[in-house]
């Protein structure tokens, strides 16, 4: 969820820009890969712990939800300052860290009849899929139809943000989401990251020149997570699981 604050900086920045940076994406694409592999790891490592010490899980999950939100601060920062050599390590850090904290999601997708791996390939797929329809769309959007779409898919990720982060303090209280609720804000994550994969690709160019491709890699790789995320929960919420 972290990628908001990416949407207020980049439609401040992108505001009277043009396009500055033709080849961002093509150069970021490779470390987005890089970490979408890290990330895959670092799920398998927890699920690892969720199958042989599920007593540590909990609290290391908290602690690694609280690590990655420090790096991805300091990561950006340092990316967008062009120091890679520190970058780097620091963003394959964070990519380790997502997935120790996917690791949850994705072990109960995994017991949950009707999803499974299934289910993972298919939320997989679907990223895919969305990577290759909105790369044709976003390339292609006009300045004022690329602000409009901008702006409107921003206020709906941050009110998902608000959403989801009430959902979390009222689950530690033990009072949990119906399913009907469950899928429409899945359903409605799903529909907004499709929307930011698109923005990704209008906005991205404006921001980032060339040589900027670790901040661009940054924003993409959380759009393709997050949407991860939600199409994963929207196969859950179907399949009965609150």
């Amino acid at each position: 969820m972290s990628n908001t604050s990416n949407f207020r900086d980049a439609i401040r920045e992108a505001k009277t820009q043009t396009l500055i940076g033709p080849n961002v994406i093509a150069n970021a694409l490779p470390f987005v890969g890089g970490g979408l592999v890290l990330t895959a790891l670092g799920t398998y490592g927890g699920l690892g712990v969720i199958r042989t010490n599920p007593g540590i899980f909990f609290p290391t999950f908290i602690g690694a939800m609280i690590m990655q939100l420090i790096l991805f601060f300091v990561a950006r920062n340092v990316a967008e300052k062009g120091n890679k050599g520190l970058a780097l390590p620091l963003l394959a850090t964070y990519g380790l860290l997502s997935g120790y904290t996917l690791s949850g999601i994705v072990f109960v997708a995994l017991q949950t009849q009707g999803v499974g791996i299934q289910g993972i390939g298919i939320a997989a797929l679907g990223c895919g899929v969305t990577f290759i329809v909105a790369r044709q769309i976003g390339s292609n959007l006009s300045e004022q139809d690329g602000m409009a779409l901008t702006k409107t898919i921003s206020l709906g990720v941050i009110a998902l943000v608000v959403v989801c982060l009430a959902q979390f303090a009222f689950a530690m209280f033990g009072v949990y989401t119906p399913s009907w609720l469950e899928i429409g804000i899945s359903g409605l994550g799903v529909l907004l990251f499709v929307g930011v994969s698109v923005v990704d690709f209008y906005i991205l160019p404006r921001t980032y020149s060339d040589d900027q491709y670790l901040p661009a890699a940054l924003s993409m790789y959380l759009t393709y997570v997050n949407l991860f995320v939600f199409i994963l929960r929207l196969l859950i919420a179907l399949n009965g699981r609150d």
